[in-house]
């Protein structure tokens, strides 16, 4: 399954680049977009919105504020899940998901990996 971890940051204290480590770990293939170019391991970062085919799951690492932009981006994807952790719960994105047969989970990506849930 192919995931696009939204939100993601070089810093290596930030969830979003834990999420990408144990997403590799786990041996999923991992996009990650964040907002400037740079690296997580061997795994670029990209910045803008990337096109990016055969995406099964959206990871969200940003607030509902920051989402707005990304709202046609995610969408047109058309992935099979959106993952929304804590502190990214957005009733309107889940709801615009919905609407197009994607289904939305509020939980952790983390905790999801290390629980066999993912």
């Amino acid at each position: 399954m192919k995931t696009l971890v939204l939100g993601a940051s070089s810093d290596t204290t930030r969830y979003s680049n834990m999420a990408v480590k144990k997403l590799k770990r786990f041996g999923h293939e991992v996009v990650a977009v964040g907002k400037k170019e740079d690296t997580i391991d061997d795994t670029p970062i990209l910045s803008n919105q990337p096109r990016i085919d055969a995406i099964h799951t959206v990871t969200l690492y940003m607030n509902p504020f920051n989402q707005k932009n990304y709202y046609d981006y995610i969408l047109n994807l058309n992935p099979k899940r959106i993952i929304f952790n804590p502190g990214t719960e957005n009733a309107e994105l889940a709801q615009l998901a919905r609407e197009k047969n994607i289904e939305t989970i509020e939980a952790c990506t983390l905790v999801m990996l290390s629980t066999g849930m993912y």
